[in-house]
């Protein structure tokens, strides 16, 4: 199915709870979200984990397709996290014997070290994308992290220049996402989280980056930021260090997390070029949101983006969620853009 022309379309940013059947809750709450390999997260042995993601990914579509979700994901079924999966699939890369970056949260975190030159070695998200694509009967999304948020993620042994190693991501990547959009795929998105975290590096070279990874990419482009999985951050700031400056980036669409930290929705007046996904569900919370709840913080949103440019999203992803929760999340997101669009109809 194309992409959707009503107003108001909803989405998801990209993850989905992966079954229970699937992965030990307690392994990934262990590693929070890897950088390098936690293959003792699966439950199902290699003979048969591809054939169990597949079967967990047509559940999750299915399960976003009957909720009422426009625009659906394969949920990342695939995934230990949102980056590795990628990123640890690219030349240059030695993932065996890690090193260690200090991260947002101020601690050490295990991460791949680069020790030659990124290329991208073949086709990582290829097949998932089609098998999306395949299964799918709505128009569907599928993600890659961002050159510049790996970039960040590794410790860098090679490269006597950061904005180089960020550049040879962008290839990979760009790469990478020419082949996803010959699946047929309608949507494109690159998780950018850490130019919030590392402003100063991302104003120097993150949008080059970005728009280098974006280059010769047709259709809906988005590029997601946030302030991390509600699930593991709680104290979030109520705005973001990075985010006039994408403005001018290649990307078509923006991706914001709004609801968990509250945030100041006069930002977006200075993204008035782009589509933006709005955050209306507070990921950081058992509470599930009413229907109205979520009509009430697209009104919000409805003060400083036009109707036409407006999409219904989760803050970030909803991988770390009960799967029931993440449902009802869902339907109240379904719901209160409904409420909306109804109110826009007259």
């Amino acid at each position: 199915m194309p992409y959707p022309t009503h107003l108001i379309p909803t989405t998801v940013v990209g993850s989905y709870p992966q079954p229970d059947w699937l992965i030990d809750r307690a392994a990934l709450e262990k590693h929070g979200v890897p950088r390098v390999h936690a293959h003792e997260i699966w439950r199902i042995p290699e003979p048969h984990l591809k054939q169990a993601q597949d079967d967990a990914t047509v559940l999750a579509i299915g399960e976003m397709e009957r909720i009422g979700i426009d625009i659906v994901s394969d949920g990342e079924m695939r995934r230990e996290s949102y980056s590795n999966y990628f990123s640890l699939a690219l030349d240059g890369i030695d993932a065996e014997r890690p090193g260690s970056v200090i991260g947002a949260n101020g601690r050490a975190t295990p991460v791949a070290r680069v020790t030659g030159k990124i290329r991208r070695r073949g086709r990582v998200e290829i097949d998932d994308a089609a098998f999306l694509v395949r299964h799918a009967t709505r128009a569907t999304k599928i993600t890659l992290p961002g050159p510049f948020t790996m970039s960040q993620q590794v410790q860098n042994e090679f490269y006597k220049d950061e904005a180089e190693l960020a550049m040879d991501y962008a290839d990979a990547v760009n790469a990478e996402l020419k082949d996803l959009k010959a699946t047929g795929v309608d949507v494109v998105q690159l998780d950018e989280p850490w130019v919030r975290a590392a402003p100063d590096k991302a104003a120097r070279y993150g949008v080059a980056a970005i728009d280098r990874a974006l280059a010769g990419i047709d259709g809906p482009s988005v590029v997601h930021i946030c302030l991390g999985y509600g699930h593991l951050v709680r104290n979030k700031p109520s705005g973001y260090a990075f985010l006039p400056q994408l403005a001018d980036s290649a990307a078509t669409q923006v991706s914001l997390e709004a609801a968990q930290p509250r945030l100041d929705l006069g930002v977006l007046r200075e993204l008035s070029q782009k589509t933006i996904l709005l955050g209306v569900l507070d990921l950081g919370t058992a509470e599930v949101e009413t229907a109205e709840e979520v009509a009430t913080r697209l009104r919000r949103g409805l003060d400083h983006v036009a109707a036409e440019r407006l999409v219904a999203a989760p803050d970030c992803g909803m991988k770390y969620l009960p799967r029931e929760r993440a449902a009802a999340k869902l339907r109240a997101l379904v719901e209160g853009a409904a409420i909306v669009r109804q109110e826009l109809a007259g």
